[in-house]
């Protein structure tokens, strides 16, 4: 299985950015789907969004359409999310994983992937 480490993450205030990295080894990243999620204090893990292993297919949770962005450099074996216009609410955990796939497909549903990094810690306050 591939291993992810997360990196990027830290105190922004409100309507700030960040980006998030995710760099894989020990696998070939081009053939894996890769996902973001995140997890807040007392809340479950909760879907952020997602790529195809070719970075043509993504998705995006509701609340994050429109301002957050994620992409791969399968080059560099690292997906990306860039979050803008961040707000309180973002605050959490975030995670990226990884499941080798046949196809050009993603997932939204943690349960499908195989591997998960240590997470990285995103805090939005004044």
């Amino acid at each position: 299985q591939v291993q992810l480490v997360e990196s990027g993450g830290g105190l922004v205030q409100p309507g700030g950015s960040l980006r998030l990295s995710c760099t894989a080894s020990g696998g070939t990243f081009s053939s894996y789907a890769m996902g973001w999620f995140r997890q807040a204090p007392g809340k479950e893990r909760e879907f952020v969004s997602a790529i195809s292993r070719s970075g043509a297919l993504t998705n995006y949770a509701n609340s994050v359409k429109g301002r957050f962005t994620i992409s791969r450099d399968n080059a560099k074996n690292t997906v990306y999310l860039q979050m803008n216009s961040l707000k309180p609410e973002d605050t959490a955990v975030y995670y990226c994983a990884g499941r080798s796939v046949q196809y050009d497909s993603y997932f939204t549903n943690g349960a499908w992937y195989a591997s998960w990094g240590r997470g990285t810690q995103v805090t939005v306050s004044s």
